[in-house]
């Protein structure tokens, strides 16, 4: 078990680069209009990653301070096999979302996702992966008209067919 005066496998490095990032947006929000005055348009957004390098440095310098728990492992316990496969589908779903359209690589994603991490059946998580990306494109596409990816999915003929049955 994790102690708290103890820092954990990844943790240093991970507020390290909370620092970076942080101290990246806070000169970018600079650039948007600079110190002209509280009103300016980039008084908020550098106020907040202001805020937000502060309390990066803070937790960066506490996290150094604290020896490494040795009882801990990066790969075993901060990033299981299970979490690197789960990036790995949300990277794979990023790039082949242009590509494919919504519908097939949210099946995709959605059923793969659930048969790894539920651990049952082909056929529950087809079902359910299914079931969900039906719902999820019912209310985002049909009731909130949000438009998805179309990809290779003849979505519009669907729609159309859809319409002239209920409409």
């Amino acid at each position: 078990m994790h102690q708290p005066d103890t820092r954990r496998p990844g943790e240093a490095a991970f507020a390290i680069l909370l620092v970076v990032v942080s101290a990246y947006l806070l000169w970018d929000a600079y650039g948007i209009a600079g110190f002209e005055s509280l009103s300016s348009p980039g008084a908020v957004p550098m106020a907040t990653t202001a805020v937000m390098a502060v309390t990066a440095l803070i937790l960066a310098v506490k996290a150094l301070k604290k020896p490494l728990d040795r009882k801990e492992t990066l790969r075993r316990d901060i990033l299981p096999g299970k979490v690197l496969l789960m990036v790995a589908l949300l990277i794979a779903y990023a790039f082949l979302l242009r590509p494919l359209g919504f519908l097939p690589t949210s099946a995709l994603f959605l059923i793969v996702s659930i048969k790894l991490l539920a651990g049952r059946g082909w056929l529950f998580s087809i079902g359910v992966g299914l079931g969900s990306l039906a719902f999820i494109y019912a209310l985002f596409r049909i009731v909130f008209t949000v438009l998805m990816p179309a990809g290779i999915v003849p979505e519009a003929e669907m729609l159309s067919v859809l319409r002239g049955l209920f409409g």
